[in-house]
């Protein structure tokens, strides 16, 4: 009787391994075990990709951020300041998609938070 390596459950885990091969080129794709490898490194860099993916949006919109500020006269991080000083709870995604679409709706957004940054030193001097 011959020798069997964990049967079904060794060709479903060759299969599966395999099926996520397809595309590679050359051996990557049909030798099992550089298959086995390429796959491997594959999941680590998709893992380590979805984190920066996170990253680079909020960098993005930082950055579309600051540059719909400049002509309004604020730097990004009074801003920030000044809208959190002000109870203004918008993350970046919102304010970058205002920034883009609705530049008047961020200059009254600007102006609430100018005001809550000179209203701030006031307060506190009492």
């Amino acid at each position: 009787m011959p020798r069997v390596r964990h049967g079904a459950a060794r060709r479903r885990h060759v299969k599966r391994t395999l099926q996520r091969a397809k595309g590679y080129r050359a051996g990557r794709r049909r030798l099992y075990k550089t298959a086995k490898e390429a796959v491997a490194r594959a999941g680590k860099y998709g893992f380590a990709g979805r984190k920066l993916k996170k990253r680079d949006y909020r960098a993005m919109w930082i950055i579309r951020i600051n540059a719909a500020l400049e002509p309004l006269g604020i730097s990004y991080s009074r801003f920030m300041n000044g809208l959190r000083k002000a109870n203004i709870q918008l993350n970046r995604k919102a304010l970058a998609e205002l920034a883009l679409s609705e530049p008047k709706a961020l200059a009254d957004l600007v102006e609430k938070a100018k005001q809550a940054l000179a209203a701030v030193p006031a307060a506190a001097a009492k």
